[in-house]
């Protein structure tokens, strides 16, 4: 089967660092941390209360009141970073692209804000009937579909759901589809939501989550910070791309997945190390050919010294060269949305040349003796880079990309 190359042509993003790619960037750049006391729920209810929340957002500054109806807050996010992909990819649709193109979106949770306002009808309220559009609200594909709607996209549409790798697992298999001509184009990535108080309690229960801010790397770390937010890109072959003559943001050039068949909740190297070899092997490419990594890099005690410790065994003494850091420090762990957005910050990372910090860091742990770009943002032509995905249930997922001359 012929093999096309595969660029990336539009990119959208909205999170607690910007409403959209400028801003999103001049964030990053700046080490700017979008992390602050929540506003969404009383986080007197809570054991923390600082998360990466997209502020001051009301969604009828993007949608007539009608449509708000329809949509939770997640799938806003993913329709709302897939309008701008596909504005800044300059696609004239005909009814054959139409046909010809897919959407392949991420999410952990899907609509937990409408979820938990039903229950709260329902258990604390007393209420016999729910909202009519509780179910097209609640259900995971619905950023998909409404993309789908608003585009007029006839193509496959469909959403995966793999806890924090959703986003990487997304547009993995959009790239492979594209790639292997199942697809002339493809809209993918990720939106999540979680900020619902009950959804929140349950991350209190599991006391992951820091009382102060996410430091990941840092022997002081105290664990995750979680955000919200949707990143969406615009996939299709190189040839098509310099056809029509738009700007190429860069190149993905591979993707590798695997599970760690080991334990729900705790990492495992292993599994990290397979889904990285397999993203190299995919791109053809030798280790000493990645010059940065945007890592998982959670802050938490167990995840952090578990990806160095893969990093090192797949590169070896590469490993000392490497660059790597956790823009999480900066927009939070959007959970189902994070790879999308990781990945937004890699590709802008290589065009710009320029690789952003992991914020927060304060001192150095033995055990995650990396380069880890603290604080402050690098000035680095690097050609080839990474995004790590690794989620609960030992499933991880790696995009690898290249530097669009």
């Amino acid at each position: 089967m012929e093999k096309h190359r595969v660029v990336i042509t539009g990119i959208g993003v909205i999170s607690a660092l910007g409403r959209n790619c400028s801003e999103f960037w001049q964030s990053l750049r700046e080490g700017c941390s979008g992390i602050r006391p929540i506003k969404a729920v009383d986080r007197t209810q809570l054991r923390f209360s600082n998360v990466a929340e997209v502020c001051n957002f009301n969604p009828l500054d993007y949608f007539e009141e009608k449509q708000v109806g329809f949509l939770d807050r997640f799938a806003q996010f993913g329709l709302i970073a897939a309008r701008e992909a596909v504005d800044n990819a300059g696609i004239e649709w005909t009814q054959d692209l139409r046909e010809r193109t897919s959407i392949v979106t991420g999410s952990c949770v899907g609509g937990q804000t409408s979820e938990d306002q039903g229950f709260v009808e329902l258990y604390c309220n007393q209420r016999k009937n729910l909202h009519p559009l509780t179910v097209p609200r609640v259900m995971a594909n619905a950023a998909a579909s409404h993309i789908s709607i608003e585009f007029g996209i006839y193509g496959p549409a469909f959403t995966l759901s793999t806890a924090c790798s959703s986003a990487n697992h997304a547009i993995g298999q959009a790239f492979w589809m594209v790639r292997h001509g199942m697809s002339e184009m493809a809209i993918a990535g990720g939106s999540e939501a979680p900020f619902s108080l009950g959804h929140l309690k349950a991350w209190d229960a599991i006391r992951a989550v820091s009382s102060d801010t996410c430091r990941p790397f840092s022997k002081d770390r105290r664990g995750m910070i979680l955000g919200e937010g949707g990143a969406m890109i615009v996939l299709e072959p190189l040839e098509a791309a310099l056809a029509r003559g738009t700007h190429i943001y860069a190149e993905i050039v591979g993707f590798g997945m695997s599970s760690d068949a080991h334990h729900i909740t705790q990492p495992l190297a292993e599994g990290a190390q397979r889904a990285i070899k397999a993203a190299l092997q995919d791109a053809e490419l030798q280790p000493t050919h990645i010059g940065y990594i945007n890592a998982h890099g959670t802050g938490t005690l167990a995840n952090d010294p578990m990806e160095i410790s893969a990093i090192r065994s797949v590169f070896g003494t590469h490993a000392e060269q490497l660059a790597l850091s956790s823009t999480k420090s900066m927009h939070g762990h959007a959970l189902g949305a994070a790879g999308a957005i990781e990945a937004v910050a890699t590709i802008l990372a290589l065009e710009h040349g320029i690789l952003p910090p992991t914020a927060n860091f304060t001192e150095p742990d033995p055990q995650c003796d990396l380069d880890v770009i603290p604080n402050k943002a690098r000035e680095s032509q690097v050609e080839y880079a990474l995004s790590n995905s690794f989620a609960f249930g030992g499933l991880n997922a790696v995009l690898a990309f290249r530097r669009w001359e």
